[in-house]
């Protein structure tokens, strides 16, 4: 216990410009004890809340190999997020040309609805009286505050609505938000769903028939769905987007109302850059062509259309589902760099405090060896 308490003092990294550091050579000698007196500019509050510690050279040593093998994981997790990040890249990329040629079909069949009156269930703006709220989390901790951010975000949305006097449902996805919302009974929920360790296109459907259902019966009259957009390694922004209803022209829009053009897809690329890991993101506007002027629909272009718009909403819930991932791979990779950091600053600052003790042991038993010689003399 005596040793803990000491790693967490050493680790609380005292500045060389703080007078209080003063007190750590001599709370580190044994045969000088920190003098509050005779050093009038050390920090009292820091004074009065290190108690002096004495902790041997074994449970030391002890500790700095705890301190290691710490490292090793903390390093290992890194790795494997990093992996993982590559598998969910490879996910994003090998969807693209679904999603591609979706909005390219999605942005003809418009084009040829332009002067009819659309009559689509997804497309439906009705008065908001009830809002769902599908809120994407992870599934395990150890990821910063990603979990944390997003609930945050989910709470202010929720505040937000009471205070317009809109009612409300949470859909839940991920275990992590399962947890947090079964804990607090007076929000409800309609559902509680898992993801797994990657998404697929049968998660996505399961979310969006669910979504389709409650906003087809009208249940509820808006669909928002709220997860952590990827950005970068060290970056990652909680939006909320709203998923219905639908725009016929294949634009998603946030609660600002602010539309992104479907037609303009981002993904990222794990690289490395003078031996660290780096993330590339582009993006890249799908070509849209133009269909040929004598093409004739064998179904009538509404039809085809209802046919879509599920097919697009899947195709948003799984990106949305991707990007939550790799924000939670980013997320956890950047968690455990920072713990190995730290577990190499504490390994640094514990083997300081061991070879100053042994140091001190050994000039102690020659001061003792010297004055029995002296005595004999």
């Amino acid at each position: 216990m005596a040793c803990s308490n000491l790693t967490m003092w050493v680790s609380s990294k005292p500045s060389l410009s703080d007078s209080s550091s003063l007190s750590f050579r001599s709370f580190l000698n044994p045969f000088q004890l920190p003098n509050s007196q005779n050093s009038p500019t050390s920090n009292p509050s820091r004074s009065s809340s290190v108690t002096p510690i004495h902790c041997g050279l074994r449970e030391l040593r002890d500790r700095i190999v705890s301190v290691k093998n710490t490292q090793k994981i903390t390093e290992a997790m890194k790795l494997v997020a990093a992996a993982k990040v590559r598998r969910a890249q490879e996910a994003v990329v090998n969807g693209r040309p679904f999603s591609e040629t979706l909005v390219e079909v999605l942005y003809n069949i418009n084009e040829q609805l332009q002067t009819e009156d659309i009559d689509a269930p997804l497309t439906k703006v009705r008065t908001v009286k009830k809002v769902a709220l599908v809120v994407v989390t992870g599934d395990r901790g150890l990821c910063g505050s990603f979990n944390n951010s997003i609930i945050k975000k989910a709470e202010a949305r929720i505040a937000e609505l009471k205070g317009l006097g809109v009612d409300y449902t949470v859909i839940s996805v991920g275990k992590k938000g399962n947890t947090y919302f079964l804990r607090r009974p007076y929000i409800p929920v309609d559902k509680f769903l898992e993801g797994g360790s990657l998404p697929t296109a049968k998660e996505a459907q399961a979310i969006a028939d669910d979504v389709f259902s409650l906003f087809v019966s009208e249940e509820v009259d808006k669909v928002e769905l709220l997860y952590t957009k990827f950005v970068s390694l060290v970056k990652s922004d909680p939006v909320i987007h709203t998923l219905l209803p639908l725009s016929p022209k294949g634009e998603i829009c946030d609660v600002n109302g602010n539309c992104v053009d479907a037609a303009e897809d981002e993904f990222f690329r794990l690289t490395t850059k003078e031996g660290k890991l780096t993330v590339e993101r582009d993006v890249v506007r799908t070509q849209t062509p133009d269909f040929s002027p004598i093409l004739q629909f064998e179904q009538d272009p509404v039809q085809i259309l209802d046919a879509l718009l599920p097919l697009y909403l899947n195709s948003q819930v799984l990106r949305a589902l991707q990007e939550s991932l790799a924000s939670e791979l980013a997320a956890r990779m950047s968690a455990m760099s920072s713990a190995s950091d730290n577990a190499v600053e504490l390994k640094k600052n514990l083997s300081l405090v061991y070879n100053r003790q042994r140091q001190a042991k050994i000039t102690g038993e020659i001061l003792e060896i010297v004055a029995g010689a002296n005595a004999l003399t």
